[in-house]
């Protein structure tokens, strides 16, 4: 048991310590699947380990891997360039309005996609947005910075928007109807805050004016790629195009509201989300004439990779005796309360997602909760309590998420530089302040809608 222990300790502090430093820029699902095979050839994870890890993580696997693949689908129609069109011309040249419309773009993004699809797409984007507008590096970072902190924290409202949450609803056995509505209205509300809250501290940086972009973003697209309305500039084109852009919009969000229907009558979402998927390929394939196999290329499969080595990893050091001792330290603290308890509970998974990233912090919470005998109301929201530290806590150093590593390694590939000076002087206010508050509101609004 001791080896069990010392070797599974090991390897985990090596693999999430290669996970922050990536070493050559690789890809993170490497460290984490090179750390799961050493533990399995230990045989500190049995047979049924796995069998029991591929049934948890799979719905939440496939029912990710759809929404990406509607993502990618979404930005060969040229709608994320079309939409950041839209951002500049209803900021009217106010650098206030654009980061306000910024953060509805992000927080929609997430919604209907997710946390790390938002960041993979909206990224990109308002690089090529603020470059258009021919801002300065400086005056870019606050935008791009709220930007990303609001698409990630936006996973919490619908446990959809992120694979961890996914998987972990599994493991508690609540539903997406239930997570939704104990989790919807006070994590709305706590985002709402942080926007604000960010506003205050970045107001000062962002330009009151914006000066005019250098080029037409929309026309860019649509005449360097094939589309059935390509080249085509008047403004009854564009008209068409917007109608078609809303008509692709309605789907999805149509999509998304069935994946709750879906979860309120015990449907595995899995099954909507890959109907909804064929059927926007199939829509594609029919605007474009392109074959739905280059999607094949573009899907990041190292997210089920990643997504499984990590459960191997933490499978083993729950063998090791790593979830014993945290139930012991953890009963203390159920037992004083569940605002105490969501506070507390809340607050050590802000901690240890900023230590060693979300994704097994999360894990590591949710299977301890699990082994404690709460009731029901309980679990559900000290799980819930545990997300907000995990989705909103998590960011508060850029090491503290995965969508926050994508991030700072899309910025380094556009050669956009941004210190840790530069994140930590608006998170070290916003993101505490934010989990605290959201954390308050998830207890009172459980009271309520309880009582």
């Amino acid at each position: 048991m001791t080896f069990d222990i010392g070797f599974t300790g090991f390897v985990f502090i090596m693999t999430m310590f290669a996970i922050f430093w990536r070493p050559g820029g690789i890809n993170e699902a490497w460290p984490a699947s090179i750390g799961a095979g050493l533990i399995l050839l230990t045989g500190i994870v049995s047979g049924s380990d796995v069998a029991d890890i591929i049934h948890k993580i799979g719905g939440a696997s496939i029912t990710i891997m759809a929404t990406i693949i509607m993502a990618v689908i979404l930005e060969s129609f040229g709608f994320f360039n079309w939409a950041a069109v839209r951002l500049a011309t209803m900021s009217q040249g106010s650098g206030y309005r654009l980061y306000w419309y910024i953060q509805i773009l992000c927080f929609l993004m997430t919604l209907l996609f997710n946390n790390d699809g938002s960041i993979l797409i909206t990224t990109p984007i308002l690089i090529l947005l603020l470059k258009n507008l021919r801002l300065k590096p400086h005056q870019m970072i606050p935008y791009l910075l709220s930007g990303a902190l609001i698409a990630t924290a936006s996973s919490a409202p619908i446990g959809v928007s992120n694979i961890v949450n996914l998987i972990a609803l599994k493991i508690v056995n609540m539903s997406l109807f239930m997570y939704t509505a104990m989790m919807f209205i006070p994590a709305i509300i706590g985002l709402l805050f942080m926007s604000l809250l960010m506003f205050l501290v970045l107001n000062k940086r962002l330009p009151k004016t914006l000066p005019t972009a250098a080029y037409d973003l929309e026309e860019q697209f649509f005449t360097t790629n094939f589309h059935p309305l390509k080249g085509k500039t008047s403004v009854e084109t564009k008209r068409k195009r917007s109608l078609f852009m809303l008509k692709i919009l309605l789907f999805v969000f149509t999509l998304r509201c069935l994946l709750f229907v879906a979860s309120f009558f015990s449907i595995p979402i899995e099954w909507v989300a890959v109907s909804g998927s064929i059927c926007l390929l199939v829509w594609r394939w029919y605007q474009l004439g392109t074959n739905p196999v280059d999607i094949l290329k573009k899907i990041p499969w190292h997210i089920l990779v990643f997504a499984f080595s990590m459960y191997v990893i933490i499978y083993g050091l729950m063998n090791a005796g790593l979830i014993t001792l945290l139930i012991k330290v953890c009963t203390p603290i159920v037992s004083q309360g569940l605002l105490h308890a969501s506070l507390i509970m809340g607050g050590l998974v802000s901690v240890l997602s900023n230590v060693f990233n979300n994704h097994p912090a999360l894990m590591i919470g949710t299977i301890t909760l699990t082994k404690m005998n709460l009731d029901p109301v309980t679990l559900k929201t000290i799980y819930l309590a545990n997300i907000i530290g995990s989705d909103v806590g998590s960011l508060l150093f850029p090491i503290g998420t995965l969508a926050s590593l994508i991030w700072m390694h899309i910025l380094r590939q556009k050669k956009i530089k941004i210190k840790w000076k530069d994140y930590l002087h608006v998170t070290l206010i916003v993101i505490p302040l934010t989990t605290i508050v959201t954390l308050f509101l998830l207890y009172y609004w459980v009271q309520l809608i309880f009582s």
